[in-house]
């Protein structure tokens, strides 16, 4: 069976923004952030492009198609130049995280007790491969380097709180607890 644990540090999930559509998984609110993100950042040139990459994801959650547009027009960039910076860096996402971001750990600890099979576990379960969202917008995926809980390998992580020595096995029931929440807690619109 698994342990979970909760993380209170810096990555622990953001509250959903107040008169969003979908509880900050939009762009809805995003158009203010990055205008102002960018009225910071007054005759920069392109060598301001990641650091305003991700003060807008940090805003955002994401870098929505519109926010890459504004970006390319401050600073005079075309979409395919922010683009192939931005793809180029695995830090950068395109989509809105789910309501429920799931983190899998792949770090050395995690690879050795069997996050491969874990991974494929939550793939199959929640019907998304790594770097997707749901297209309920429930779940997101992610694939993560390390964690930083080696000692509870292998781990993973659900808006920040943690599950360890997870199995396949534990991983139906893990996702179905988020799934129950949702359906307790309703809409969140």
């Amino acid at each position: 069976m698994s342990k979970s644990f909760e993380n209170t540090g810096p990555d622990a999930a953001q509250p959903a923004r107040e008169n969003c559509c979908c509880g900050g998984r939009c762009a809805c609110a995003a158009p203010a952030d990055v205008a102002a993100i960018l009225a910071a950042h007054p005759d920069v040139k392109r060598d301001s492009l990641i650091p305003i990459l991700q003060e807008v994801q940090e805003a955002q959650g994401y870098l929505s198609p519109e926010a890459v547009l504004q970006i390319g027009e401050h600073l005079h960039l075309p979409v395919s130049k922010i683009y192939g910076v931005a793809t180029f860096y695995n830090q950068f996402r395109f989509q809105p995280n789910g309501t429920y971001h799931v983190q899998v750990c792949r770090g050395t600890a995690c690879h050795v007790k069997g996050s491969a099979a874990v991974l494929n576990a939550v793939q199959h379960d929640l019907g998304i491969r790594a770097g997707e969202t749901a297209a309920d917008g429930m779940f997101s995926l992610e694939v993560v380097a390390c964690i930083g809980a080696c000692g509870l390998a292998p781990v993973i992580s659900v808006n920040g709180e943690f599950h360890a020595g997870v199995t396949t096995d534990s991983i139906k029931d893990i996702i179905n607890t988020y799934r129950r929440k949702a359906k307790d807690d309703g809409p969140t619109a």
